[in-house]
């Protein structure tokens, strides 16, 4: 298994074997999505261009030398027919692995992101050590941004922690008397952890999750079970629709993980307001900004006419024109939400947010400072933004052993 890079465990460190035995070695299944009946072969080629295949590749085993290689040697000849078809193609792998050689990890997951292929893993499958770092590398695409593509099944495992290199050449001679050896584990340390953080950063992953395994003794694990877990590795929980709370409540999560709140939510304020209540409140937002920069014209009069106007009907107008024209108002999907009590600096911040009852992942959102209407720079996976519905201390995904 994979430990923790330290100096106290480099310096003592001879050879360590990350495992063995063929029979536990990395191997590749490929499942090619279904092909179409005869008879509706035809209209199926008509959507090719614009549906992906969906090819499948399972990977189960101990991670080995060589075996990015192998990796590389599939996803080309799975690619190969399509693309010269003009077909696009979706790779997905699944990962059911006890760990093995984290260097061959990293490189698997730098495949991933190479050829835009998202990581899967099962219900009831395990992905530890160097295979979780390697799920990490799952994309959905890195062009023009990398977007990641990561997804667990409620019943996966996904577990970390901190590892061991395999520091062949850094023995300790106890009777040369020398700090050679010491130097070596110490380079080695700072080479390996500067790997990981290279590599995080490089999957969009927060540093700071890397250097609190790389501080925690190598027999704690961490899994991926809570939602905060979820939001940082920016991964899919798959089997996880709706949280059991109040709607004032699920106004609250969003916002916090909109503002990266952790001081926690005792004194924030979650006000219920009517679709009317909401765009008036947004659009007196907006005329205070013309007023003070003395900004006249078509729109401001428009406003200024609405807002003045007592039922909510003439407000519709205005807002969608400004939404239009590119101003962060949020759209209102279902319920309307002012979250209150957070501060930015000296500044304080109102969030308003609303979200649909049908669709847990549909929500909007804009923050309201004394600068004006701004976009929350944080986002959840697109392919599951219904994450920030939760607390961050909700669990996803319980353990059961």
């Amino acid at each position: 298994m994979i430990g923790r890079i330290t100096l106290a465990a480099l310096a003592c460190v001879s050879v360590f074997a990350l495992h063995t035995g063929a029979a536990w070695a990395f191997s590749l299944t490929v499942t090619p999505s279904p092909q179409p009946a005869a008879e509706t072969r035809s209209s199926a080629k008509a959507a090719a261009t614009t549906s992906p295949d969906l090819t499948t590749i399972r990977i189960t085993g101990m991670f080995e030398e060589g075996d990015s290689a192998k990796l590389r040697e599939v996803i080309l000849r799975e690619r190969a027919p399509r693309l010269a078809g003009g077909k696009p193609i979706r790779l997905v792998v699944e990962l059911s692995s006890s760990g093995g050689d984290v260097y061959e990890g990293l490189k698997v997951g730098y495949l991933f992101r190479e050829f835009d292929i998202a990581t899967l893993v099962r219900k009831g499958d395990i992905c530890l050590s160097s295979c979780a770092f390697a799920f990490l590398g799952g994309t959905e695409t890195h062009i023009p941004t990398h977007v990641p593509g990561r997804t667990i099944e409620v019943g996966g495992e996904v577990g970390f922690h901190a590892f061991w290199l395999n520091a062949s050449g850094v023995k300790r001679t106890p009777d040369d008397g020398s700090s050679s050896d010491m130097t070596k584990g110490f380079n080695l340390a700072r080479g390996g952890s500067a790997l990981l953080m290279r590599y995080a950063a490089t999957m969009n992953i927060d540093p700071l999750f890397v250097a609190r395994l790389l501080g925690r003794p190598p027999e704690e694990w961490e899994f991926v079970n809570s939602n905060g877990e979820f939001v940082d590795l920016m991964t899919c929980a798959r089997g996880v629709d709706w949280p059991a709370a109040p709607q004032e409540r699920i106004a609250v999560n969003i916002c916090n993980h909109a503002m990266n709140w952790t001081e926690g939510s005792e004194a924030l304020q979650s006000r219920p307001m009517s679709e009317g209540e909401a765009k008036r409140d947004l659009l007196k937002h907006v005329q205070a900004r013309l007023d003070l920069y003395g900004i006249k014209g078509p729109i401001a009069a428009q406003i200024a006419t609405a807002l003045a106007s007592r039922g909510d009907r003439g407000l519709d107008q205005p807002y969608a024109d400004l939404m239009a024209a590119g101003l962060p108002l949020p759209e209102i999907v279902g319920p309307a939400f002012e979250v209150s009590g957070y501060s930015a600096g000296a500044y304080d911040v109102q969030c308003h947010v609303s979200f649909s009852l049908k669709d847990p992942d549909r929500y909007d959102l804009t923050l309201a400072a004394e600068a004006g209407l701004v976009r929350s720079t944080r986002q959840a996976p697109r392919q599951c933004r219904r994450l920030y519905l939760f607390d961050r201390q909700d669990v996803l995904n319980p353990r059961k052993r």
